[in-house]
């Protein structure tokens, strides 16, 4: 019998040092690729000939090569810890990429960016963009993409490719179920194996060849006799997903012993087989396989959790959610009602990081030594994490006469919809990238989820919103600004409820664009009885890519957008359509649609004209004090003839201001472009520098992405509801993502010829990379439009100020 410590290291040294293990296939002839993502299709490589190899954050890895290649403010220690081993890879390394997070297609188009600018070198790079909702149209396109890698990696013959697949499945199955059967050493009255071990036997699944893999597991499911037993308080744990065993050593380090969790690189990845059949690669397109922890609905965890626990009976439940992590703490507070109904002692520790391991140990232990109450301790309290205190934003001098037309017509439409959903109509609440225009067309009132945050915000009422999510068990430090919508349910103050209140939704609907979306408008509709549908969010996976889509998408969205995406997404909409007409007894009109998406296309028009006429007009007639509320309201209404003719009264008056020769700053010297969401509450920090140093803002992303984001023409017989696809399924690329914004931005920065560029922290790196590169001076400030607790405004004040005289004035006097 092998020693039970050396068939232990075989797999401690495959999960401690993954690279290893590549770089000694390689040397055997075998073909490699580093795979990110714990949704990757490995039958698919395997069965292709290449030995997929798992590439996960490793614990507390410095990262200067990918602090200086992207900065570290806006991502989370995981994605900096892959990108610091990607960008030491050998230059023909293959790597894969999935999306099982919304942070992987950023590091992908990361990647795309660094090789294009010649900072990079790697072999052939895939992202391969598997989705997970339980629809038909989601398996579709999961074959589609999976076709494609198989394209992608040089298979020929697809026929002779399914034989091997399907042998390489079943290869796969077997190995899962050693590795279910090991993983019950971890249960009953002898544990033999601890969490530590589980979680890197499981992990090296995904390093070692399967041969190499389930030899082992066999050899020690033969040893596990003489396993030693192992003592402590059973533990399960439950949260953020864990890629490295730092955590389990913690927690076993205090007398814990994790015998279960439910975390993606933990049992979940084992729990499953992929049905054998006529067609394997259909088999791998199936949508609950390898559902990530992001796409688990709360229903769907709370459903798993109950089943678990009750089999394993654990003594106490440990929920760990680290920075970074959007979708867990939304599952904390159906976790706690579980852990109440089963008796069982719960510590959540919500926030933790790398430095808190101190208190983690501390809190851990005396939990385990009481085991008597449930007990949250968040390592930063959550007054920290509220928003609209501190000083009150300052109120902006507005100058047009449209502006005060457009701010009465949003609050009679606010008060009008209010009445009819007191009347008993239904109403429906979106997120700002869902398709609304289908609402528009069907008649339903609706309120845009982000529209209703800033007039939270504006009236200064987000601290208070934040208490009544964190007094009901919600997270208050994930996607705040998006869950305004979901604490107005619970605002039974009419006097200070902003605008009267949002009433309640019948029906819900959000892209899945981030890992925080679905869960927190699940918890919504749990909160309101509301109808939810979320769609898709597909992202292009393509290597070589345009640049200049502000060019391509208004008349050749066709051409340039890959039909995948949008037969996915035309379906979901013909679904949901289906869905309102049976809610609400309404038939959708093909052509009343049309007439509001060519409303759209004349409404986006006049703000490209608008945008332009400010570009090239010295000094500007108007700042983005004036075009961000002139562009936004409109834009919540687009689709109606009111929306077109505010868009055109603003135009029009633009146009009136330039022949007069009336300028926002008649003693404009500097001009610059304020690049991030913007401060609604907070207005009049645009203007401050105005009268003093002659400095304007002159762009934000609202007027230039509605000028440039939203036409799509479907002249020539296209199809309205495929044109509509091809506006929603871009949404977000444009300002975030690498390849798309930076050059849009450049080109922005030089058609309105500024001297200089403000930014948020949350900036894209590669947005003011590629403002830098251009020439043009760019400040950051460590600042959030949201939540600014906290902030030292002098010292931001002062930073502006000093940019303004410095680099800013430096180039001004250089561009005159």
């Amino acid at each position: 019998m092998d020693d039970p410590s050396a068939i232990l290291g075989g797999f401690r040294d495959a999960f401690d040092d993954a690279a290893s293990v590549a770089d000694r296939l390689r040397r055997q002839g075998r073909s490699v690729a580093r795979v990110i993502g714990s949704d990757i299709p490995r039958e698919l490589l395997l069965a292709a000939g290449i030995a997929p190899v798992r590439l996960a954050q490793l614990r507390d890895l410095p990262t200067p090569l990918a602090d200086r290649a992207i900065g570290s403010a806006s991502w989370s220690t995981r994605t900096l810890s892959l990108l610091e081993q990607l960008l030491t890879l050998r230059p023909d390394e293959r790597v894969v990429i999935s999306h099982a997070e919304a942070e992987l297609p950023q590091l992908f188009a990361v990647l795309r960016e660094l090789v294009a600018a010649g900072e990079l070198q790697l072999g052939a790079v895939h992202l391969i963009d598997l989705k997970h909702l339980p629809r038909e149209s989601t398996r579709n396109y999961n074959a589609s993409r999976l076709r494609q890698l198989q394209q992608a990696l040089g298979v020929v013959s697809f026929a002779s490719s399914e034989a091997t697949l399907a042998r390489v499945i079943a290869a796969g199955n077997e190995q899962r179920r050693l590795l279910r059967q090991v993983m019950k050493l971890r249960l009953g009255a002898q544990v033999r194996l601890s969490g530590v071990d589980a979680l890197k036997i499981i992990g090296s699944a995904a390093i070692l060849p399967v041969d190499e893999h389930v030899a082992l597991l066999r050899s020690l499911s033969e040893a596990a006799a003489v396993l030693p037993i192992l003592r402590g308080t059973r533990a399960f744990l439950t949260g953020s997903v864990h890629e490295h065993a730092g955590w389990y050593a913690l927690l076993e380090s205090c007398g814990v012993l994790v015998m279960g969790e439910d975390h993606d690189w933990g049992e979940p990845s084992c729990a499953y087989e992929i049905a054998p059949g006529p067609d394997p690669l259909r088999a791998l397109a199936e949508p609950a396989l390898r559902a990530t922890a992001v796409s688990r609905s709360i229903e769907q965890h709370g459903a798993s959790l109950r089943a678990t626990l009750e089999r394993c009976r654990p003594d106490v439940v440990i929920e760990l959610c680290l920075p970074g992590d959007e979708a867990s703490p939304w599952h904390s507070q159906r976790t706690w009602r579980l852990c109440a109904d089963l008796g069982l002692p719960l510590l959540s520790l919500g926030g933790v990081a790398a430095t808190d391991r101190e208190w983690v140990s501390e809190s851990v232990r005396a939990f385990v030594t009481s085991r008597r109450t449930s007990i949250a301790l968040p390592s930063q309290p959550i007054a920290a994490a509220t928003a609209g205190g501190g000083r009150a934003g300052t109120r902006s001098r507005k100058s047009l006469r449209s502006l005060a037309a457009i701010g009465d017509y949003q609050r009679q439409w606010f008060d009008e919809l209010r009445q009819r959903a007191l009347a008993g109509e239904a109403i429906a609440v979106v997120n700002a990238n869902a398709p609304q225009e289908i609402l528009r067309a069907l008649d339903i009132p609706f309120v845009v989820n982000q529209w209703w945050s800033s007039i939270v915000a504006a009236k200064q009422q987000s601290s208070r919103y934040l208490e009544l999510l964190e007094a009901r068990g919600y997270p208050t430090a994930v996607d705040a600004y998006s869950a305004q919508g979901l604490a107005a349910a619970f605002d039974d103050d009419p006097e200070k409820a902003p605008w009267g209140g949002l009433p309640r939704p019948q029906f819900l609907q959000a892209l899945n664009s981030t890992d925080s979306a679905a869960t927190l408008f699940e918890a919504w509709s749990a909160a309101t009885g509301a109808d939810l549908y979320i769609f898709e969010r597909t992202v292009d996976p393509r290597w070589n890519l345009f640049s200049d889509w502000w060019q391509r998408l208004p008349d050749h969205w066709d051409e340039a957008l890959e039909p995948e995406r949008l037969d996915l997404l035309v379906t979901e909409m013909r679904e949901l359509i289906a869905r309102l007409e049976q809610g609400t007894g309404r038939e959708f009109s093909l052509s009343r649609f049309a007439d509001v998406m060519n409303l759209v296309n004349e409404q986006e028009d006049l703000y490209r004209r608008t945008r332009d006429l400010i570009a090239r007009t010295i000094p500007a007639p108007v700042s983005v004090v004036d075009t961000m509320p002139a562009t936004m309201t409109p834009q919540w209404q687009r689709g109606t003839v009111w929306a077109r003719d505010a868009a055109r009264a603003f135009h029009d008056e633009v146009v009136e201001r330039v022949a007069a020769r009336e300028a926002a700053c008649p003693n404009e010297r500097i001009r610059l472009m304020w690049v991030g969401r913007g401060m609604w509450s907070d207005m009049g920090f645009y203007q401050r520098w105005e009268a003093t140093h002659g400095a304007v803002f002159v762009w934000s992303m609202y007027l230039a992405l509605a000028a440039d984001g939203y036409i799509r023409r479907f002249d020539g017989g296209r199809d309205p509801l495929r044109a509509l696809a091809a506006r929603v399924v871009t949404m977000g690329d444009e300002l975030r993502m690498p390849t798309w914004a930076a050059a849009w931005h450049v080109h922005e920065a030089q058609t309105h010829s500024v001297d200089g560029a403000v930014a948020l922290s949350d900036a894209d790196p590669f947005v003011l990379r590629a403002l830098e590169r251009a020439g043009i001076p760019v400040v950051s400030l460590p600042l959030d439009n949201f939540n600014q607790e906290g902030v030292d405004r002098d010292a931001i004040v002062r930073s502006v100020t000093e940019f303004i005289e410095g680099p800013a004035a430096s180039y001004a006097a250089r561009r005159r």
